[in-house]
C-alpha cells in the first residue's frame, strides 16, 4: 500500500499501559494524557481492556467516534495493511499494550515492523517496563542480561531451559529474565527450587507498580524456607550469581 504523495504519513505511537494497579498518574507522565486524547484510531490486543485502560487514564472521547483494531493470535496477516491504511493518509494513531510497554512479549512488533518498511514515524512513550522494573531492583548485572519471555509449557523443556540459563549465569554472569503465565508461576518456582543449584541468586518481582508489589532476591537454598504463593499474580524472574 503506497501513501498519498501529497500527504506525509502520520505517526505511530507506542502507548504503554498499566501493569496492574489502577493509579495511572503513577506510570504516566501528565503530558501523555492530552496526548493520547487526540487519537481515535488505536491497535490493541483486547478491546474490553483496552477500553478500560483508556477510561482510567483520561481518555474522554465517545468510544463510539473510536476505531479499534484487533492485533492478536486471530489476526490474519492480509488485515495487517488496513490497519496502518490512515497513517499513510496522514493520521496518527496509537499501539495500546496490554500490559507496560508495547512489543516485548506482546504482538505489536510487527505493525512497529511495517511502520518502518512504510517511512512511518515511530513514537514510543515513556511507561513501566515490568523486566527494567525488576531487573533494576534485582542488584543483578545490569549491563549484560537478556530477557527470555516464556518459558516451555512442558515440563521437561522447562527444565532444561532453566539449567541452559542458569549455565549462562555462571559462565559469563549474565543475568537471565523469564516470566510465566500468572496460574503457572507456582509451577514455574517448583522447577526452579527442584532443579538449580540453592546458591544460584533468584529474584521474585511480583505485581510491581501496584499496592501488592513484591521484589526479592536471595539464594534458591533461602526461597525453599519461604515459597510465596505467586498463583494468578503478575511476576518477572531474574537468575543471577552471588
Amino acid at each position: 500500500m503506497s501513501a498519498d504523495i501529497n500527504k506525509a504519513p502520520g505517526k505511530l505511537f507506542l502507548i504503554p499501559s498499566s501493569l496492574g494497579g489502577d493509579d495511572i498518574s503513577a506510570i504516566w507522565p501528565a503530558g501523555h494524557v492530552a496526548l493520547v486524547n487526540k487519537l481515535d484510531e488505536f491497535i490493541v490486543e483486547n478491546l474490553r481492556t483496552a477500553r478500560r485502560f483508556l477510561r482510567l487514564a483520561g481518555y474522554t472521547r465517545s468510544f463510539d467516534e473510536v476505531q479499534f483494531h484487533l492485533l492478536n493470535k486471530h489476526t490474519r496477516p492480509e488485515e495487517l495493511n488496513g490497519f496502518m491504511k490512515n497513517v499513510l493518509q496522514g493520521k496518527d494513531i496509537g499501539l495500546l499494550s496490554e500490559a507496560g510497554n508495547p512489543c516485548i512479549a506482546d504482538p505489536g512488533q510487527v505493525i512497529v515492523a511495517m511502520a518502518h518498511r512504510q517511512n512511518i514515524r515511530v513514537v514510543p512513550l515513556v511507561g513501566p517496563s515490568s523486566i527494567l522494573l525488576g531487573l533494576i531492583a534485582s542488584g543483578f548485572n545490569g549491563q549484560q542480561f537478556t530477557f527470555h519471555g516464556y518459558l516451555p509449557i512442558e515440563k521437561a523443556a522447562r527444565v532444561r531451559k532453566l539449567k541452559k540459563l542458569e549455565n549462562a549465569v555462571w559462565k559469563h554472569k549474565e543475568t537471565q529474565i523469564f516470566m510465566e503465565t500468572p496460574f503457572r508461576n507456582n509451577q514455574l518456582l517448583q522447577d526452579v527450587m527442584g532443579n538449580l543449584n540453592p546458591e544460584t541468586m533468584l529474584c521474585v518481582a511480583c505485581d510491581l507498580t501496584t499496592p501488592t508489589e513484591f521484589i526479592k532476591s536471595q539464594p534458591i537454598a533461602a526461597w525453599k524456607k519461604e515459597m510465596p504463593d505467586l498463583h494468578k499474580r503478575t511476576s518477572i524472574f531474574l537468575l543471577f550469581r552471588s
